[in-house]
């Protein structure tokens, strides 16, 4: 894999794997936020293949007191191929959520086209819980639980998902500032040996190491496609304010943009998804747009933006001064 040749956007407004309205909007004040244009400075070609639309099941009785099975399994599917159109046809995808569930169809559509991918999951939760050990009962709690082969047997068969087999080993798997992990989660980090780093351990090891330790353990054996799976909510509330589930003591704005630039530096990165943007939960305008344009930065370091300015080269620097003034 190379640079980025061509990226594509592809808008996922679904909010159903959460209770709280809103969320369904985040596209848009993505997009209002000014991505375009920011994506419009860099040397690749930006594709923007608009939004999907999603069906709301009017017969939709939760399972297992999973809230809305059928209709985020639906959604889920559709995004699938349409990720997985997108990979095969060349392009490095941006999916803008919508809610965390939706990485149940972007990570596995990804992993139709690229089996080998590894998987970095920057979020201040773990979503790995199981219908069984879900305390809300929303599947945005519990898209990594689908993905893993090593919890298959704890995976009930849920109705909307029948399309969809696990597809991920724990070791392809590196979570990035978690703060609030249900003690099911807590239970599979363990005992399945997945690699991953809390704030505590950020602030123990500074955020150059916590990155050096997830590509040596990603990507010692072999170089393969990264898919990053970004929750706004990784991000302290104070950053990030318009989101449904802030935890307190989040990444600051330093940390989560070194997070993008280390990763667009390994040249690997094939798929993004930025959820979790909700323009509902904004206590005013202002504390929306600074959630959305947070989401901006973040997307524009994944893809090259540098903290260096712009590496257009520039063939001389013009003189300050005229010559006769510089002989006196």
């Amino acid at each position: 894999l190379s640079r980025a040749q061509s990226v594509a956007v592809l808008g996922a407004p679904f909010s159903k794997g959460q209770k709280k309205r809103g969320v369904e909007h985040g596209p848009k004040v993505i997009r209002d936020a000014g991505l375009m244009e920011r994506l419009s400075n860099f040397d690749f070609s930006v594709h923007d293949f608009g939004d999907l639309n999603f069906q709301h099941l009017e017969e939709d009785e939760p399972y297992m007191d999973v809230k809305f099975p059928r209709t985020v399994g639906a959604a889920n599917k559709k995004l699938s191929g349409a990720v997985r159109n997108a990979v095969s046809a060349g392009h490095t995808l941006l999916m803008l959520g919508g809610d965390h569930s939706l990485a149940i169809g972007s990570v596995s559509g990804h992993a139709q086209h690229c089996p080998d991918l590894c998987l970095i999951w920057v979020d201040a939760h773990a979503d790995i819980n199981t219908p069984m050990t879900s305390p809300s009962g929303n599947l945005h709690g519990q898209p990594v639980a689908f993905m893993l082969k090593e919890l298959q047997d704890k995976m009930p068969d849920i109705p909307g998902f029948s399309w969809t087999k696990p597809f991920l080993s724990s070791r392809d798997l590196v979570y990035i500032g978690l703060r609030d992990v249900d003690p099911g989660e807590y239970q599979f980090l363990k005992s399945l040996g997945i690699q991953y780093f809390t704030m505590r351990d950020i602030d123990r090891l500074g955020i150059q190491r916590v990155m050096e330790v997830t590509f040596d353990h990603l990507l010692a054996r072999k170089q393969r496609p990264i898919h990053l799976s970004f929750d706004i909510d990784a991000f302290d509330p104070s950053l990030a304010p318009a989101t449904g589930t802030p935890v307190n003591g989040g990444l600051t704005y330093r940390e989560g943009i070194y997070i993008a630039e280390e990763i667009h530096n390994t040249g690997l990165l094939s798929v993004m998804d930025l959820v979790e943007v909700n323009p509902d939960l904004g206590a005013s305008p202002e504390a929306v747009e600074a959630t959305a344009t947070l989401a901006v930065d973040v997307i524009a370091s994944s893809l090259g933006q540098t903290r260096e300015g712009a590496h257009t080269s520039m063939d001389e620097i013009p003189p300050g001064k005229n010559d006769t003034e510089l002989r006196l």
